[in-house]
C-alpha cells in the first residue's frame, strides 16, 4: 500500500484503519466526517498560501505524476515559495502546504485551521520532513502555521496577525528515526491477507474518531461502561474486565452519584426519579410572561466582520415562544439576511421582541447569555436592554442536570435531544428527524454561511428549513416546561 500524509497519520493512530479501508470499506461510517471542518481547512489553507507574499501553487491532480513534475519544474526555475509542492519516495507521497526554497535548503510550513498545536500534528510534519530528505532536499526547519484566535479584525484582513507560525524543528527532528519504522509496520499490516486482532482502545477516538469503530466495537454489549457520562477512565476499566454497567456497580469502581444513577437505571426497570420539591421550587422562579429563547450561530475561522475574532460565535437567528398566560402561546422569530453581518439586526430585533425585565428561559443558558453579552459589547447603545434580558434568564436544563427528574431514556445525558423524546414520546410535532433539510445545530451552523453562494431558488428553501429547526428548539422547551408542571 502506498502512503500519503493522511494515510500515514491514520496508520500511526491505528494500523488497522488502512487494512479496513483496503479490505472492508463497506463498514465505514461516514458520519464521523465533518464537512464543515473540511471546508474550513480548505479555505484556511488557500488563504495561508499568501502569507509569505507571491507564490506558485501546484494544481491538484489525480495523476500524482503531474504534481511531481510541476514541483520539479518550479524548483528548477527558482520559485521561492511553492504551495502544495509534491514529492514521492518508495511509494510514499506528500504535498507540502507551503514550501520555502532557499539556496541549498528548504523550509516546510504545515498549515492547520485550528488555534494551536496538537500532538498529532508532529507525526504529520515528521513524515513530510523524512520524505523530503529521502528525496535529496535539506530541510532546515519545520513549522506549523495556525490561527491566532486573539486577533480582532479591523478593516482589511491582516494575514500576519491572523496566523501564527511556530517553529517545531526541535520537536520534529528526533521523530525522523521512527518514521521509516512506522511506515514499514503500517504497510505490513495494511497488506496482510487476513484481519489481525487489534483490541479497542483510546485510539478508536483519539486524535480522531475512527469510521470503523462500529465494526471493531461490535462485541461490546449494551449498557457498557463507555456509555457512562462524565469523567471516568473507561478504557482502564475495560482492560480490567469491567465492561458492563453491572460490572461497574458490582466492582469497587468509584462512580459519581450521577454515574451510579445512570448505571442503576440502565440495568434495572426503575420508575422515573422525581424530586418534586426541588422541581416546584425551580418552576416558581419562572413567572408569566415567559419568553423561551434559542439562538443559532456559526463560527467562521476567518473573521468576516470588524470587531470579530477567529471562531467567534456569530448569532444569525433566534426563535422565541411566548407564554403570556397558561393558555396563550405566541411565536416570533428572526433570521438574518444571507451575506450580511447579522449582529446589529438580531440585537435590535431582540430588544423589540423581548420587553424589559420579563422572565426569559433558555436550555443551557450559558450559550445564550454569552451571545447577549457579546452583542452588548458590540453595540453599547443596546447594551442595557440586552444585559437585562440576560440578567432575567433561567435555565430549563437545571432540573435535569441536577437529576431532580431522571429516567432511563436519558442515558445519563441532560441534552434536550435526550430529554424531549423521553418526556414527550411519540409526538410527531416534536420529531427532529421529521424536519426537512436541517435536523441539528451543526447542520444549521453550516447552512447559513453557505446561503449567499447558493442558487436563488434554493435560498428560500434553506431559510424555511432553518426557521423550522430553530422553532422546534423553543417549542421543545415549552413542552418540557409543561411536563414539569404536571409532575
Amino acid at each position: 500500500m502506498n502512503l500519503s500524509k493522511s494515510r500515514y497519520t491514520k496508520g500511526v493512530q491505528c494500523k488497522k484503519i488502512l487494512w479496513m479501508e483496503k479490505n472492508m470499506p463497506e463498514y465505514y461510517d461516514s458520519s464521523v466526517e465533518r464537512e464543515g471542518i473540511l471546508e474550513t481547512g480548505n479555505a484556511v489553507g488557500d488563504l495561508a498560501m499568501g502569507y509569505f507574499g507571491e507564490y506558485c501553487e501546484v494544481p491538484y491532480s489525480e495523476d500524482r505524476s503531474a504534481m511531481l513534475s510541476k514541483t520539479q519544474e518550479l524548483l528548477a526555475t527558482g520559485v521561492t515559495t511553492i504551495a502544495e509542492a509534491s514529492f514521492a519516495y518508495n511509494g510514499n507521497f506528500c504535498s507540502v502546504d507551503i514550501l520555502r526554497v532557499f539556496d541549498g535548503y528548504v523550509e516546510i510550513i504545515e498549515v492547520k485551521s485550528g488555534t494551536g498545536i496538537k500532538e498529532q500534528y508532529y507525526d504529520d510534519m515528521a513524515y513530510q520532513c523524512w520524505l523530503l530528505e529521502k528525496c535529496g532536499l535539506t530541510v532546515r526547519s519545520v513549522s506549523l502555521m495556525h490561527i491566532d484566535n486573539s486577533y480582532v479584525r479591523h478593516g482589511m484582513l491582516e494575514l500576519d496577525k491572523l496566523f501564527i507560525v511556530k517553529d517545531c524543528t526541535d520537536r520534529v527532528l528526533p521523530m525522523l528515526d521512527d518514521v521509516e519504522r512506522n511506515i514499514d509496520e503500517i504497510k505490513a499490516y495494511a497488506d496482510a491477507k487476513e484481519e489481525m486482532p487489534v483490541d479497542i482502545g483510546e485510539y478508536c477516538d483519539k486524535p480522531y474518531e475512527c469510521g470503523y469503530k462500529k465494526w471493531c466495537w461490535r462485541a461490546i454489549p449494551d449498557a457498557n461502561v463507555f456509555q457512562l457520562q462524565g469523567r471516568l477512565k473507561k478504557h482502564d476499566l475495560y482492560r480490567r474486565g469491567i465492561v458492563t454497567m453491572k460490572d461497574a456497580l458490582r466492582s469497587k469502581t468509584k462512580l459519581s452519584e450521577a454515574q451510579r444513577t445512570q448505571a442503576e437505571f440502565a440495568t434495572q426497570q426503575l420508575p422515573p426519579k422525581i424530586q418534586r420539591k426541588e422541581i416546584r421550587q425551580f418552576l416558581d422562579l419562572l413567572t408569566y410572561p415567559l419568553y423561551f429563547l434559542d439562538f443559532e450561530s456559526y463560527m467562521p475561522a476567518v473573521p468576516e466582520f470588524d470587531g470579530t475574532r477567529p471562531y467567534m460565535q456569530i448569532p444569525f437567528q433566534y426563535s422565541l415562544h411566548i407564554k403570556a398566560s397558561e393558555f396563550e402561546l405566541e411565536h416570533r422569530e428572526f433570521l438574518a439576511k444571507e451575506g450580511t453581518d447579522p449582529r446589529r439586526a438580531i440585537a435590535e430585533r431582540l430588544c423589540s421582541d423581548i420587553p424589559d425585565s420579563v422572565c426569559t428561559v433558555a436550555y443551557n443558558m450559558s450559550f445564550e447569555k454569552t451571545r447577549l453579552r457579546e452583542l452588548a459589547e458590540a453595540f453599547p447603545d443596546l447594551a442595557p436592554h440586552l444585559l437585562r434580558i440576560s440578567e432575567n434568564m433561567y435555565d430549563l436544563m437545571i432540573p435535569f442536570k441536577e437529576q431532580w427528574y431522571y429516567c432511563r431514556d436519558f442515558e445519563g445525558s441532560y441534552s434536550i435531544k435526550k430529554v424531549l423524546p423521553a418526556m414527550c414520546p411519540d409526538d410527531p410535532e416534536l420529531d427532529y428527524h421529521a424536519l426537512n433539510g436541517i435536523q441539528n445545530g451543526s447542520e444549521a451552523m453550516n447552512a447559513f454561511p453557505a446561503l449567499a453562494s447558493r442558487p436563488r431558488d434554493e435560498i428560500e428553501q434553506v431559510r424555511q428549513s432553518l426557521l423550522q429547526y430553530c422553532r422546534l428548539d423553543t417549542l421543545a422547551m415549552v413542552r418540557i416546561w409543561e411536563k414539569l408542571k404536571e409532575l
